[in-house]
């Protein structure tokens, strides 16, 4: 990367003397008679090249045959599904058609002229030191850090955060390509052990590994078949969740089954860990246990979806080891947030669309008995944090953060004055109960670390990342758009400060828009790595947040599940025509982009209005929703969807299933994006898509999959990984637009 950087100067000091020429080269021509444009538009920051020549780049699918015979019938109603045999994604014949189809998109990108300038310039972008919160243990800050080239953070460690660092960990060493990552730790109470989860090649399937703090040696301990599961300490060991079977996690499309909680003591074999919580009646139930930091509170969350939980407690100073119940029913949502001796402290819900804090007696813990702390409160309540005797809550305005101190009474002591529109991304505690770390961010801005002090309030930057994005230059602004109920719905807009408006620009809509998750301000490389690329290239960013997330509280989410579903689309869809009618862009300049659930909305999008857009991107999305719920952990996604299964919902997920809905006529451009190791939402749901897609597409825009190796749903996916995956998405955007890019020699600016 720095080698790539270094010729790019070199190259503009070139250019700078060639220059120096361009006199002497014109009058030479001129003397000879000969006309020639000598512009070089730009000045010193571009090389003059060419004008792309937007030619239509032959697009062949393979041979994807149709089994007619395999016909489900749900209720009464017969439904095909003629591509069933792409589900079996480690047979032979799906292996060589997964291999014809990388083959294919492959070719064809290779053929975009400036596919190899945006990765260029995405490397440059993204290589920048990056700093995580740093935490206090044991007499040390420990913290993240990344020197923006390499593919994992590192750990590491310091006795004073103004003296040099010291490694503690590095991921980056466990595979040649990187493609092993750091997944949720916990230190010991003692400071003596850090316990890690790994997950390899993107998988959801994690081994929780050991490291002595004491002598830097990694232990013995290898526990596996751990899948969605916290480490709380005890002692000299620690909770955790697994299915059974320490071989778990081998056939990745597999149903995931009997979630249990087991304890683990450091240097023993896995074989002899202690079932701690089991439910043999309730498969599709998972738990996930937390200790307080005094280690006296067992706390247990059972969940049968995405949203609500039962929840119990044990005191572990008592002889008796069986559970105490806060709440049995699924209904709401109860998260625990600390202990105050006897008192155990929860962010619930119950009788709060937006969110309260209560307070609960850990030797009567029924809901008659709940203390309410911290009322709601219009906006919502999305976290809290103790330091001492202050509570730190995080809150949600508008689609955006600020942060509010009170004391262990509930009074309000201050409220934290943010830098701008952005994302508080964590609050970590450092030494002392006064000192917090906490971490912001926007759309155009990457992570800054700040040190509050709680004695004052004060804050200071502690780090402050420098990049080749020009952040001062672009603006982000936010509108509301009416959705065709007449809902509002707040929509992000990023683009160039100087940008004319009023006509047509390239435009990529992203949204979400489900499971209570709030799409905020924030620059983030797996989900809006596009944002600073699109940006600089004279385009606008648009980012929508629709009902079904969390941006309004428990009734916004609600508001598009189950039989409201359609709700999401039909906000998504007015955007989409609201940025049209404004002329921010035209259909001919607008892309849809979508992740997971998000791949479901541009799915079901791209199907109800091909006319809308001119390219759409549905990554690693949950597209055929007739089966989801047959593979791994899709059974929990019910609370949200439904299931086929129930008479009522098999008709309604029928009429907006991306998959189902396609019928021959013309589709915008299209990039499937997939994994093969991603056993979230299995490779099935896109390999099925676009074959639909591909057999019934009329039109002349491409359909292409792209099927990423050695990958998952998105978490710790390598750096080079990253940058090819945003090179191919903005490669093929740009190129279905027409519109050339124009930093093909961009000064990284460092």
């Amino acid at each position: 990367m720095k080698d790539q950087i270094r010729v790019g100067r070199q190259g503009t000091r070139f250019q700078g003397f060639y220059q120096q020429l361009l006199p002497l080269l014109a009058a030479l021509l001129l003397l000879l008679g000969t006309a020639c444009d000598l512009a070089w538009p730009g000045g010193a920051d571009t090389v003059a090249t060419p004008p792309v020549e937007f030619k239509s780049i032959a697009h062949p699918y393979p041979a994807t045959p149709r089994d007619s015979s395999i016909v489900d019938n749900y209720f009464g109603r017969k439904v095909a599904d003629p591509y069933r045999w792409l589900e079996q994604d480690t047979a032979a014949a799906v292996q060589r058609w997964v291999a014809a189809e990388q083959k294919a998109t492959a070719q064809y990108l290779a053929q975009i002229p400036f596919r190899g300038p945006i990765a260029q310039r995405l490397g440059q972008l993204w290589d920048f030191a990056r700093y995580g919160l740093p935490e206090y243990h044991g007499g040390y800050y420990y913290l993240f850090y990344n020197s923006g080239q390499q593919n994992q953070d590192v750990l590491y460690r310091t006795k004073d955060l103004k003296d040099s660092v010291r490694l503690v960990l590095d991921p980056n060493t466990w595979s040649a390509a990187g493609t092993e990552a750091m997944g949720t730790y916990a230190f010991s109470r003692d400071s003596q052990f850090l316990a890690y989860q790994v997950a390899q090649g993107g998988s959801d399937w994690q081994q929780i590994r050991v490291l002595d703090l004491l002598t830097g040696q990694v232990l013995v301990d290898r526990l596996t078949g751990v899948k969605f599961s916290d480490i709380a300490w005890r002692g000299s060991g620690f909770y955790y969740s697994r299915y059974p079977g320490a071989g778990a996690g081998k056939n990745l499309t597999a149903t995931n089954e009997f979630h249990q909680l087991y304890y683990h003591q450091v240097g023993t074999p896995q074989a002899n860990d202690e079932l701690v919580f089991a439910d043999r009646t309730h498969p599709q139930r998972n738990v996930r246990a937390q200790t307080d930091e005094a280690e006296r509170w067992l706390v247990l969350s059972v969940t049968e979806s995405t949203s609500g939980n039962a929840c119990y407690l044990r005191d572990l100073r008592d002889a008796d080891l069986s559970f105490v119940p806060v709440a049995e029913d699924f209904d709401h949502d109860l998260h625990f947030v600390a202990a105050v001796g006897d008192r155990l402290l929860f962010l619930t819900n119950k009788g709060a669309p937006n969110y309260r804090l209560v307070q609960i007696s850990g030797s009567q813990p029924s809901r008659n008995y709940w203390e309410e702390l911290v009322p709601e409160r219009p906006d919502v309540l999305q976290s809290v944090v103790r330091s001492g005797d202050k509570l730190l809550a995080t809150y949600l305005r508008m689609a955006s953060n600020y942060v509010v101190v009170y004391d262990l009474t509930g009074e309000q002591l201050r409220e934290i004055r943010l830098p701008e529109l952005g994302t508080v991304t964590g609050i970590t505690k450092g030494n002392g109960e006064e000192e917090v770390f906490f971490g912001f961010t926007s759309f155009t801005r990457p992570e800054t670390v700040y040190r509050l002090h709680l004695q004052d309030y004060t804050t200071a930057i502690f780090r402050q990342p420098v990049t080749a994005f020009k952040s001062n230059d672009y603006v982000t602004r936010q509108v509301q758009v009416k959705s065709y109920d007449g809902t509002l719905v707040p929509v992000f807009l990023i683009y160039k400060r100087d940008l004319p408006l009023g006509t047509p620009h390239p435009t990529l809509l992203y949204g979400y828009g489900g499971f209570n998750i709030s799409i905020l301000p924030q620059w983030n490389l797996t989900r809006l790595l596009l944002i600073p690329a699109i940006l600089e290239n004279g385009g606008i960013v648009a980012v929508a947040n629709l009902r079904g997330g969390g941006e309004f509280g428990s009734e916004w989410h609600t508001a598009g599940t189950l039989r409201q579903k359609q709700n999401v689309f039909d906000d998504f869809q007015s955007v989409a025509e609201y940025l049209i009618a404004e002329r921010y862009t035209s259909r001919e300049k607008l892309g849809i982009y979508g992740r997971s659930n998000g791949g479901l909305l541009v799915g079901a999008c791209l199907a109800q209005r091909p006319d809308l857009y001119q390219v759409a991107f549905p990554a690693v999305g949950v597209l055929d929703m007739m089966r989801y719920h047959r593979f791994t952990i899709g059974w929990a996604w019910a609370s949200d969807y439904g299931t086929s299964a129930d008479s009522v919902m098999s008709d309604y997920l029928l009429s907006y299933s991306p998959l189902h809905n396609l019928e021959p006529q013309a589709y915008p451009a299209t990039m499937i994006t997939t994994a093969d190791h991603d056993d979230r939402v299995v490779p099935a749901h896109s390999f099925k898509f676009a074959a639909e897609l591909q057999h019934q597409q009329r039109g002349e825009a491409p359909i292409l999959l792209r099927i990423d190796e050695s990958a998952g749903h998105g978490s710790g996916k390598p750096l080079r990984k990253r940058i090819d995956e945003g090179a191919d998405v903005l490669s093929f955007f740009f190129y279905q637009l027409k519109e050339p890019w124009i930093n093909e020699l961009h000064e990284p600016g460092f």
